[in-house]
């Protein structure tokens, strides 16, 4: 009965099974090989052995991505044929797009211009890009261990010390899975808002409410929620084709400006601080800004969530880890010089319709073209783009939650972690629209208070920052007492040790710093709440912890086999 499904295993299967290092570099890409009688392990299509070894590591099953629903049954082996739809270039694209650096700077300058000025923004995002490559490159490093779509509460239950494993991946579990969604709300009030902003440029009479701000944000998580559901199966292409507008977006942005605006001195650029917050210093002014950098650098992870619909994931997410924080510092960068040359006028910009709604690019977009249509093409251009960053944030906050509840974190957890059938792929349909739910959820707390909704989004920042600097330090300290490691395909090798210590030291620094406001005299409609809703959302978890997760949530670890590490 099972003739058809099943290919019988021929001796040099037999001598690949009993001999194959799991990181032999040597690909073998047969459909349906078993690696491991007694365990079951297929190489699924689509994937390589180096898949179906990680993946039998670290105890999962191959879930998302399924490509028909073909299952043999023989001698307690379960072979699945799957679909890792994403290579290197969809997955580049996908997380360049979702960091949107370059992108992000235009949009979020408002508090750099406010705290720092022209230079305080340049050199601040420098001093970040150093930090967050090392953070990057710690992240990398664990991917390639352990490339699952947990990431870093998986990194944690698996490197963490045996005491302290449970706890605190329940903990970075929650943190992870919150931040991402905040993520998606983010991203989607930044597209829908900007929409605000271009009725404000082109009908100065139009008088902008939340209300509709968050009509805007639902539409725009509405159209990310379509593709990352029927639109599926064309997500790993379309990627590809975000990331040539990733890139052509940029020089449609920056070329304009470089031959049409106005441009003050180089003396100007670099050296002229502004310390509009406030503060005692204008060292301190400049440090506060750097949440301008932070926030569009944060989500270096994202590749990993998505490991497990990764074609040869060991290798192709950590090297994607990389190429993503070098590209999009880079052209970060490059407009971030460019935009401050042609902001001629810093108060004017901040001071027109546009700046006050947050958006002071547009004046200075406007300043360079001198044409309304003009302006809004290049505005359209930012506001497309970030809606493929919201289409990629949904899809990996929808994969965080769906792994957490893979491992019983949440509640409700077999809900969450179902996967269903959508335009003839399994995915995890449920967390898709729980992250739906969430951010319409957002959307109308905006109508509410925007001050209410900013300081949720904040979490962004703080949780997955927290997130970071427990996994880094979970596996410093392995490497520090010696204890072995799972074996990897890309490793940081001796400057593992060096390069943990400084990602550690940033992450400390840039974590309290983004607690504090904008501006030194603090109010209740400027006060930074991001410490108090960071709080809360701890005290939430540990409660929920100690009250439901300890009793059924064991972590990833206790799935982890050890055989095979060594």
């Amino acid at each position: 009965m099972l003739m058809g499904l099943w290919h019988h295993k021929t001796d040099e299967q037999d001598e690949f099974d009993q001999n194959v290092s799991p990181y032999d570099d040597k690909q073998a890409h047969a459909e349906t090989v078993v690696v491991d009688n007694e365990a079951g392990i297929a190489v699924t299509h689509g994937g390589t052995r180096h898949d179906a070894l990680d993946m039998h590591r670290v105890g999962k099953q191959q879930q998302l991505r399924v490509w028909g629903n073909q299952i043999a049954v023989l001698e307690d082996v379960m072979i699945d044929w799957y679909q890792r739809n994403f290579r290197f270039l969809s997955i580049l694209g996908f997380t360049c797009t979702l960091m949107s650096t370059w992108e992000g700077i235009i949009a979020s300058s408002t508090f750099g211009l406010i705290d720092g000025g022209l230079a305080g923004m340049i050199w601040i995002y420098i001093g970040t890009t150093v930090g967050f490559l090392a953070v990057v490159a710690s992240m990398a490093d664990m991917a390639s261990m352990a490339p699952t779509s947990g990431g870093q509460y998986h990194w944690v239950s698996e490197f963490a010390p045996q005491r302290y494993q449970k706890f605190l991946s329940y903990i970075v579990g929650w943190l992870s899975a919150l931040g991402w969604q905040s993520g998606t709300g983010s991203s989607s009030y930044l597209a829908g808002t900007m929409i605000q902003a271009i009725l404000v440029f082109c009908y100065p009479e139009y008088n902008p409410t939340r209300w509709q701000g968050s009509l805007f944000m639902i539409a725009m998580v509405l159209v990310a929620t379509f593709f990352n559901t029927w639109g599926a199966s064309q997500l790993p292409t379309l990627e590809g084709v975000i990331l040539v507008l990733h890139i052509f977006g940029f020089f449609a942005i920056l070329i304009p400006l470089w031959v049409l605006a106005p441009r003050n001195s180089a003396t100007e650029v670099f050296t002229s601080f502004s310390n509009g917050g406030g503060w005692p210093s204008m060292g301190t002014a400049v440090i506060i800004g750097q949440i301008v950098p932070i926030f569009c650098f944060v989500g270096p992870d994202a590749a990993t969530h998505m490991a497990e619909e990764i074609k040869d994931a060991s290798i192709i997410v950590p090297r994607c880890m990389i190429w993503t924080a070098v590209l999009n510092a880079t052209l970060g960068l490059i407009i971030l010089i460019t935009y401050c040359f042609c902001i001629t006028d810093l108060q004017g910009a901040l001071n027109s319709p546009t700046g006050a709604l947050g958006y002071p690019y547009i004046s200075v977009f406007y300043g360079a073209t001198n044409s309304k249509g003009g302006t809004v093409a290049m505005t359209s251009i930012l506001i497309a783009l970030l809606l493929c960053c919201c289409i990629s944030i949904l899809a990996t906050a929808s994969r965080q939650t769906f792994a957490f509840a893979r491992d019983n974190g949440l509640p409700f957890s077999p809900f969450f972690s179902k996967v269903s059938s959508a335009a003839g792929l399994e995915i995890p349909l449920n967390a898709v629209l729980g992250s739906l739910s969430i951010t319409i959820i957002l959307a109308l707390i905006n109508i509410g208070s925007t001050a209410a909704f900013n300081c949720i989004v904040s979490l962004l920042v703080s949780s997955l920052f927290t997130s970071y600097f427990i996994s880094i330090s979970c596996i410093l300290l392995k490497r520090l007492k010696g204890e072995p490691l799972p074996p990897s395909r890309w490793s940081l090798g001796s400057l593992a040790i060096p390069l943990n210590i400084f990602a550690l030291a940033y992450i400390f620094f840039a974590f309290i710093m983004s607690f504090f406001p904008i501006y030194a005299t603090v109010t209740t409609l400027n006060m930074n709440w991001a410490v108090l809703i960071y709080s809360v959302v701890m005290i939430f978890a540990i409660s929920i912890y100690f009250l439901y997760g300890r009793n059924i949530y064991e972590g990833p670890v206790v799935k982890v086999r050890q055989s095979v590490m060594q």
